[in-house]
Parts: C-alpha cells; structure tokens; sequence
C-alpha cells in the first residue's frame, strides 16, 4: 500500500547521509515498523529505474548511489581536474589489508617487500583504513578496513571480496616450467 508521505520522509534522510542506513533506524526515526520500511524501500527502488540514480543496499544500509553508465559525467564532475585516485602502492597495500585483515604494518610491509608505512598514512587519511588493536606477541598495532572503504567498493561485507584463488598462479605449472628450465 502506498504511503507517500513515508517514502518522501525515506528520500529525504536518504539525500542527506554520509554513509548507508538501516531499515532498523528508518523504522526508529520514523517512528514505522521494519515491514513498512522495507516495503517503502522497496516501492521507492523501483520508482527510480529510469533515473541517473539508484537506491542501494550496501554495508548492511541503503543509500542512492549513481547508476555506473554515469560514471564518466560523475567522475568528471567530482575531479574537475584534481588526481584523487589512489597510487599502485595504495592500492597493492589496501588490498593486502583488505584480505588480511586484521595486519600489522611490519607484515603488510613483509608481503608487499617495502616499507608501508607512508601509504598506511594515507589509507588511514582517505578513511578507508583503521586500527583494529594490538598484536599480543609483538605489541604491533593491527589494522583493518573500514566500513567506508565496503561502501566504496559497493560490497555489504568482507565476505563478498572476489576469491584470489583464480588471479594466483598455478603452482605445478609454475614448477613445470622452472623445471624445464633448469633441464
């Protein structure tokens, strides 16, 4: 059933937030049940198939995100020029983070064979990457990404990284070859 009055009140605080919402604090700031949330989301989701944007649910909240045919004009707009793009190192270095998690420095440093320790500060800068707690053993600070860095990528957990399994060498060939070579 409709209820126009719910869902301008949904698009409203959606226009205005930092980071996704749940349909559990819609429903407290409302002052609606979950169900009728969920049913408004669901209702407003579809009303914006035909828009430059979208109602999304990630990291665990909804938020409108641009649909990504529009990611020239967006990207466009948002740089006007400026380089805000991470580095290769930065990206080398979030993505071992990422699937390590929670990592010292000194082994991010160890896996990508330099030291880290500046790309750490600008990873932890831009927001996509927190201490998590110490490392018992070593007394180490551990880091671990962060709840923006899933919305950036567009992923509601951790757990919904791509496998690395198929982007690794296979190993038996390797040794073929480097067998072959030793012959």
């Amino acid at each position: 059933m409709s209820n126009p009055e719910l869902d301008r009140s949904i698009e409203a605080i959606l226009m205005v937030v930092d980071e996704p919402v749940t349909e559990l604090t819609l429903a407290q700031v409302l002052e609606r049940t979950i169900d009728e949330i969920v049913e408004a989301i669901e209702r407003l989701s579809q009303g914006y198939e035909e828009n430059g944007f979208t109602l999304r649910q990630v990291n665990g909240g909804w938020r409108f995100y641009s649909r990504p045919e529009y990611s020239s004009a967006v990207e466009k707009f948002v740089l006007d020029g400026q380089q805000s793009r991470l580095t290769q190192a930065a990206l080398e270095t979030l993505a071992v983070i990422a699937y390590r998690q929670p990592v010292s420095r000194a082994r991010v440093s160890a896996i990508r064979g330099v030291n880290v320790e500046a790309v750490m500060k600008t990873l932890v800068t831009r927001g996509l990457v927190e201490e998590s707690g110490i490392e018992h053993e070593s007394g180490a600070i551990l880091y671990k990404t962060t709840s923006y860095f899933l919305e950036r990528l567009g992923l509601n957990a951790l757990g919904d990284l791509p496998a690395l399994a198929p982007y690794l060498p296979d190993l038996d060939r390797l040794d073929e070859i480097l067998g072959s070579l030793t012959d």
